[in-house]
C-alpha cells in the first residue's frame, strides 16, 4: 500500500470530492478513484458511498480519517529524523501561507531556497491565516506565515516579519471618495466590504469600530483581498486594505486612522523540525538583520 494512496483518502475527505481532489493531486479522476477502491479493498471495508451525483463519507472513513493523518505524520518525523542524523537537506517541507504574503512577500524568500536545495519538495498550502494557524498547532504543516493573530497561543513561537499598513478605500466614483476629515461614524452609512469576522484582518478592523460603539452595515464578505479589491473597484462597498494592494482603481479615504497589522512567522517548538525549515527560517531571519 502507497503512501500515495493514504494521501488521496485524505484529500477526499477533505474536498468532498473525488473531482476537486483529483484536481488538488495534479492526478485524473480515473487514478484517484482506484487509489481509493484500493484502499478498500486492502482495508475490507467501504469508505464512500454514492449520493446522487456525488459521495458521501462512511462511518468507518470518519473513524480512521484522524488515525491515517497521525500516522502519516509519524512517518515524516521519521523522515526527517533520519534526515537530520545524515546531516541531509532533502525530503517534503510542507508549509502553509495566506494568499496575499505567498503572493507579495514569500517569492523572494522561497525561489533562492529552492534553488539552492533542488532536494527540498516544497508543499505550498494557500490557506486563510486561521486555518495556517490551526495545521500548525495541529502538526499538519511545519511553518505557516500569515496575519499574525490578536491573542497569541502559548504553544507555538510567533516570529514577526513584515508591518503591513492597512488603508481604508474606495471606488474614485464612491460617494465617500472626495468627502474630507472623514470619521469612522461617517462610514456606518455605507456599505462595507471586509473579509469574514472571523479572520483576524476583519477583527483588527471591527475592533475599531467597537471601541467607538458604531456598528458596520456589512454588505458582503469574502476573505482573499484581492478579491475584495476587485468589489470596492466597481464601487459595492469601502473597505480596508494593505497599502501593497492599492492601486489606480482605488480611492484612499481622507481619514485620520492609521491601522497596521504584523505579517510572520509561525511553528510548533516542540515538534521536531526537519533540516530543511531550519535553514529555511534561518534564511528568512537574516534578512531582519
Amino acid at each position: 500500500m502507497k503512501i500515495a494512496t493514504f494521501n488521496a483518502f485524505i484529500k477526499v475527505m477533505e474536498t468532498g470530492s473525488i473531482s476537486v481532489a483529483a484536481e488538488k493531486l495534479y492526478l485524473t479522476q480515473p487514478a484517484v478513484t482506484k487509489r481509493i477502491h484500493g484502499l478498500e479493498d486492502y482495508l475490507g471495508i467501504k469508505l464512500f458511498e454514492s449520493l446522487g451525483r456525488g459521495i458521501q463519507p462512511t462511518q468507518a472513513a470518519h473513524h480512521i480519517l484522524p488515525r491515517i493523518k497521525q500516522w502519516l505524520s509519524e512517518l515524516e518525523d521519521i523522515q526527517r529524523d533520519i534526515s537530520q542524523s545524515q546531516d541531509q537537506v532533502k525530503g517534503k517541507l510542507k508549509i502553509g501561507t495566506s494568499h496575499h504574503i505567498g503572493l507579495h512577500h514569500l517569492p523572494k524568500h522561497l525561489k533562492p531556497f529552492a534553488q539552492e536545495y533542488p532536494q527540498v519538495q516544497l508543499d505550498v498550502h494557500f490557506v486563510d491565516s486561521e486555518q495556517a494557524h490551526q495545521l500548525v498547532l495541529a502538526g499538519e504543516i511545519e511553518l505557516a506565515f500569515l496575519t499574525l493573530p490578536p491573542q497569541t497561543d502559548v504553544r507555538l513561537h510567533y516570529q514577526p516579519l513584515w508591518q503591513d499598513p492597512l488603508t481604508f478605500v474606495v471606488a474614485p466614483f464612491h460617494p465617500l471618495a472626495q468627502q474630507q476629515d472623514l470619521t469612522l461614524k461617517d462610514l456606518i452609512s455605507y456599505p462595507s466590504l471586509l473579509p469574514s469576522a472571523h479572520t483576524y484582518t476583519s477583527q483588527i478592523t471591527l475592533a475599531e469600530f467597537e471601541k467607538r460603539g458604531l456598528k458596520l452595515q456589512a454588505s458582503m464578505s469574502t476573505n482573499p483581498l484581492e478579491s475584495i479589491r476587485m468589489l470596492v473597484s466597481i464601487g459595492l462597498g469601502w473597505s480596508v486594505l494593505p497599502q501593497t494592494l492599492i492601486n489606480q482603481d482605488l480611492q484612499i479615504l481622507d481619514l485620520n486612522l492609521q491601522l497596521h497589522r504584523r505579517l510572520g512567522m509561525v511553528w510548533h517548538p516542540e515538534r521536531s523540525q526537519s533540516k530543511a525549515v531550519q535553514i529555511l527560517i534561518a534564511k528568512i531571519m537574516q534578512t531582519l538583520v
